[in-house]
């Protein structure tokens, strides 16, 4: 392992964090697919080999970009942005829809899809902590904040919000986290929620007052899961996918039912990806999960613990966004499956199956890595010279 150890540079920790999650990955995926496997066809083993080569790819790109120098990231930061941006707009119109949703642009000879919010996320985190350090001095700036901060904000969320709600949501969220970091004044950033509040009250009036016009196509999906989650309608048919996450994890109990033997997995749609942690803990058990919540944390913490280690300022908001984009997404996979939030469509990161998702989660891991890699060149160079002193 030590060998194999030496040519990965960086945090070490988070490299084995890594490492056992994707290893976890393949067993878990292979085991939750049952329902796949019923409604679309094919066999355990035919997703499994496809999330396998996922997973290589990832992988291989993370290895590659932690071995590069974090500001070409920084330098290419604006031309990122524009290609997510470039995405978003062709999936708006052009995008392959599932589920009432165009999220997805299919790959052209390959016939994967790839979705472009995966993408989005990480190229506003970067352009972000680009901004929050070359426009410092213009925060005052009103038409500045709103041009170069608010600006990217708006566009990457709007384009996201028709279709995956809860992806935009997060990724406000966390931008709002990175500009309360990067001491963006206060009174803008409540300004910015505030008049963020207004918009929606205004688009929801409009849409529920205009229906024709369609404003918001998903409107009635996104209420109807928060009455059934809350309302009287909790336990109606229709939530059943919900109740059965619930299940499941009571039906884990301490220990798990064994790895193959969950029941629920076979009735839960999205069991290995929306629902990923309720089938978890049905076949694993609850001591399992507390271990996966407390591997994450560990995630978070070395990754912080990166960013606040860079000398470089630009390097300390890119690597504490992505920590905080990772959690985030984690913590609501594990809100939705016990309850706590309404049914949306986020997955386990680097565990539930879903190939832009655990390739975008590489590439960003790689990142931070990239960012420790220099962190401890800037060390040893530093004690050389003391010592040649």
């Amino acid at each position: 392992m030590h060998k194999f150890l030496k040519y990965l540079k960086g945090d070490r920790v988070i490299w084995i964090v890594t490492i056992l999650f994707l290893g976890l990955s393949m067993v878990s995926v292979y085991s939750f697919v049952p329902i796949l496997v019923k409604t679309e066809g094919g066999t355990p083993f035919s997703y499994l080999f496809k999330h396998v080569i996922y997973i290589v790819i990832g992988f291989s790109a993370m290895y590659w970009v932690h071995r590069q120098d974090p500001k070409y990231i920084e330098k290419l930061s604006k031309f990122i942005f524009i290609v997510a941006v470039g995405l978003l707009v062709f999936t708006f119109f052009f995008g392959v829809r599932v589920n009432d949703a165009s999220r997805w642009v299919r790959v052209p000879i390959i016939g994967l899809t790839f979705q472009s919010s995966d993408f989005a996320k990480l190229a506003l985190v970067i352009l972000l902590s680009r901004r929050l350090v070359s426009e410092q001095e213009y925060f005052t700036s009103w038409k500045n904040s709103i041009f170069k901060i608010i600006f990217p904000i708006l566009v990457i969320c709007g384009l996201i919000a028709k279709d995956n709600f809860s992806t935009a949501a997060i990724i406000f969220m966390v931008s709002l986290l990175l500009l309360f970091i990067g001491k963006f004044p206060m009174s803008k950033i409540l300004t910015f929620i505030g008049s963020g509040i207004v918009l929606a009250g205004v688009l929801i009036l409009t849409h529920i007052a205009l229906p024709a016009l369609n404003i918001l196509p998903r409107f009635d999906t996104w209420v109807n899961r928060f009455f059934k989650a809350y309302g009287e309608e909790g336990a109606s048919v229709e939530n059943m996918q919900a109740i059965n996450a619930k299940l499941a994890i009571h039906n884990g109990g301490y220990t798990g039912v064994g790895v193959g033997d969950g029941d629920l997995k076979h009735y839960t749609p999205e069991a290995y990806a929306d629902f990923y942690y309720s089938s978890f803990v049905e076949e694993f058990g609850l001591f399992s999960a507390v271990l996966l919540i407390f591997l994450y944390l560990i995630l978070f913490y070395r990754i912080l613990r990166i960013g606040l280690n860079a000398k470089n300022l630009f390097e300390t908001y890119l690597a504490i966004g992505i920590g905080l984009l990772l959690l985030t997404q984690a913590m609501v996979n594990m809100f939705v499956c016990t309850g706590l939030m309404p049914v949306t469509g986020q997955n386990m990161p680097f565990l539930a199956m879903g190939g832009s998702a655990m390739m975008m989660s590489c590439v960003s891991l790689g990142i931070v890595l990239s960012i420790a890699y220099k962190n401890d060149m800037e060390g040893k160079s530093l004690n050389s010279n003391k010592k040649s002193e």
